[in-house]
């Protein structure tokens, strides 16, 4: 399955994306990471190294000829048969690619990579055993661009404030237009049962999974250590989570 985790800007989409891939990988299932935010953080939070990783967005030259830009207007079904191979990183059953940042203030939007990626995950096609996650930019505008229009689950994550529940609306909003319907809000870093009541009356309905607040995931952050393995506490939590989007996994 393909599962996209957007949210708010610092809410966690990161650290429940390195989880749910590491509770995939548990299950002996192969798992293809995409870090598709412009400021990359999965790799560090998966615990393996980003070097010789070459992002999307800095071959320029390719993502000129693929998108094939005329004046200011890109073609949005640019080739990418054989972009997997050359910009994965794997790390045995797991592989990760980067989409990467613009490279300097003033060069322009994401238009061309967001192209790339949107007819990337349309052309990606997942066997039996087989998953992909997308770590998503902060907020709305990949939906705008009907980046992840193929997906199969849309997680949002949700921390128990009113800012993180009212993008929550929006990207909600924009995923029914663009005819998704496995939608599910995650609660993450709740300190208790108020957190997650408070998510629950406010967003309407039930969340797929609950993330506690983890001072251990918070020390393995700053010391860039895998998140995965800092608290079993939330590693079990998204397994839990997995069972409820897939039971057959």
């Amino acid at each position: 399955m393909k599962i996209a985790v957007c949210g708010k800007g610092g809410v966690g989409k990161s650290t429940i994306s390195a989880l749910v891939v590491q509770a995939l990988l548990d299950r002996e299932r192969t798992v293809l990471a995409i870090d598709a935010d412009p400021s990359p953080h999965l790799a560090r939070l998966l615990g393996i190294s980003q070097e010789n990783v070459t992002p999307i967005a800095a071959m320029k030259n390719l993502l000129q000829e693929r998108s094939e830009r005329n004046g200011p207007f890109y073609n949005m079904n640019p080739r990418v048969g054989d972009l997997p191979e050359k910009f994965m990183k794997r790390h045995g059953r797991l592989s990760l690619m980067v989409l990467g940042a613009i490279p300097q203030g003033g060069a322009g939007c994401a238009c061309a990579e967001n192209a790339v990626l949107r007819n990337l995950l349309n052309c990606l096609l997942v066997s039996k055993g087989e998953d992909i996650v997308l770590d998503m930019e902060a907020g709305v505008e990949h939906l705008g661009r009907g980046t992840i229009a193929s997906v199969d689950h849309i997680i949002i994550v949700v921390q128990p404030y009113r800012g993180s529940i009212e993008t929550a609306g929006k990207i909600e909003k924009l995923a029914k237009d663009l005819k998704i319907k496995s939608l599910h809000v995650v609660a993450n870093n709740v300190q208790d049962e108020t957190d997650v009541d408070f998510i629950r009356d406010m967003c309407g309905v039930e969340p797929v999974g609950v993330f506690p607040f983890s001072p251990l995931a918070r020390k393995a952050e700053r010391e860039a250590m895998p998140i995965a393995a800092a608290d079993e506490v939330l590693l079990d939590a998204a397994q839990s989570m997995i069972d409820t989007l897939g039971p057959s996994l």
